[in-house]
């Protein structure tokens, strides 16, 4: 995605795309690079004063970076000309010992990580302010009716808490996944050239080990550059996420089709929805979403890809896995920035809602009907008489009612009051209320523990 969002749907960038500057991942290289030394001189393995002079230099902002745009022009190196000016700026004679026995995939992919879980860190604060914001919905809409709908028609009734429900559901889950995948993600990765200790030998597992410690990371028990399935299981992640978010944002997109008019996104005084059409309120920030995820969910298949990894290293899954990895990111970013405002200015508009459920003149409740008749007819032939009934009424535009009660099968059993009283969609919600407000707690006591 681009680095400028269209100024319409401008909503306050989460810090994402920021933390995949080139600069940021620069400086989460050097803190690896910092924390190698650290580990290695507590190991004997370099001198204490290399340590000493090399963790205060290793910042970005005291090297010069036109030393190192010319080394990278120049090697076309990921990390060298980056380790070159962290040894120069060290000096004698301990900038020798910078980089000691790693290779940079080592530092690259461990740095990696880091901002990886600063990413998370936000994403995890945006859930949390979509779940908010969903529960404030779910309490709203626990008891408004609103017409349940399966295959694009018309179902049985239900509740607006409800089918927030759902949504509020899925996302803790989805936050629960990116919690447990934690210990798998966030590993540091020091096995030198090809992940085999060669170049640090016996210490080289506890070199790794201080590594971790130091950066608060767990560590590669094989550390493996051929190894891909936590950096694929992220994108994976993130494209699931991804897909509960676009249902969400389609499902209000559809809602607020001036046809269905029960809910509307917020359109903030003054914007402009058409150059030519003057009454358009589109739904902008739901069509960012559906689009940002789709960016999402785009990467998982290259983030699989990544995991074809040749031998013991190959660049190219590398170059596949960076790209997989920050572009769904920043997507994700985008898209749950958006999702916590639409959910925190949606507009419910309960008087739609119930006007919808009765556009079938009370076909809606033919399940109601056919249970209550089911009660002395049995459940089959009660079917076969609301059936016929149902499918007269809606050929015939006419009202359910009125057909139930001419059929003389409904009406031995079920006088004109009865049939009045079974077509009260408001009646006929279930359980919606109670999960509406289950789901209220839940995403509540989500909020409290993120904080």
């Amino acid at each position: 995605m681009s680095d400028t969002l269209p100024t319409a749907t401008r909503v306050a960038d989460p810090g994402i795309r920021a933390l995949y500057r080139q600069q940021n991942r620069w400086q989460a290289w050097l803190d690896v690079e910092a924390a190698l030394a650290v580990a290695q001189a507590e190991l004997g393995i370099i001198p204490q004063a290399a340590a000493d002079a090399i963790v205060p230099k290793a910042r970005l902002e005291l090297m010069d970076p036109a030393r190192i745009d010319e080394g990278f022009v120049r090697t076309g190196h990921t990390l060298v000309p980056l380790v070159w000016e962290l040894g120069r700026i060290v000096g004698e004679p301990h900038g020798g010992w910078v980089h000691w026995g790693a290779t940079t995939q080592n530092i690259t992919q461990t740095g990696d990580l880091l901002v990886l879980r600063q990413a998370h860190a936000i994403f995890r604060g945006l859930i949390g302010e979509i779940l908010l914001a969903m529960a404030d919905l779910a309490e709203r809409g626990a008891e408004m009716p609103i017409a349940g709908r399966t295959h694009g028609q018309h179902a049985v009734p239900a509740t607006f808490g409800f089918k927030v429900a759902g949504w509020i559901d899925e996302l803790l889950r989805h936050a629960e996944r990116l919690e447990q995948a934690a210990p798998r993600l966030f590993i540091a990765m020091l096995g030198g050239a090809a992940g085999t200790y060669a170049s640090l030998g016996r210490q080289g597992p506890a070199v790794q080990a201080g590594i971790a410690r130091q950066l608060g990371l767990g560590f590669m028990r094989v550390p493996s550059r051929a190894i891909g399935d936590h950096g694929a299981e992220n994108v994976v992640l993130l494209g699931l996420l991804a897909a509960t978010c676009s249902k969400i944002a389609r499902e209000v997109y559809t809602l607020m089709k001036t046809e269905f008019g029960e809910v509307e996104e917020p359109v903030p005084p003054g914007t402009v929805g058409s150059s030519t059409m003057p009454q358009k309120r589109n739904p902008k920030l739901c069509q960012d979403i559906v689009a940002a995820a789709a960016e999402v969910r785009a990467m998982v298949p290259l983030a699989l890809e990544a995991m074809q990894t040749e031998h013991e290293a190959d660049r190219t899954t590398s170059l596949m896995s960076d790209t997989a990895e920050s572009t769904a990111g920043i997507a994700t970013g985008d898209m749950l920035a958006r999702l916590a405002e639409v959910m925190r200015g949606l507009r419910l508009r309960p008087e739609r809602m119930r006007a919808n459920l009765d556009l079938g003149n009370g076909l809606i409740m033919a399940e109601a009907v056919m249970l209550e008749l089911g009660l002395t007819l049995g459940r089959q032939h009660a079917h076969d008489v609301v059936y016929d009934a149902a499918q007269a009424a809606a050929l015939e535009d006419r009202p359910f009612g009125a057909m139930l009660a001419a059929d003389p099968r409904v009406s031995a059993h079920l006088d004109a009051a009865a049939i009045a009283k079974l077509l009260d969609p408001t009646v006929y919600t279930g359980l919606c209320a109670d999960m509406a407000r289950e789901s209220v707690v839940r995403a509540r006591g989500f909020r409290a523990v993120a904080a």
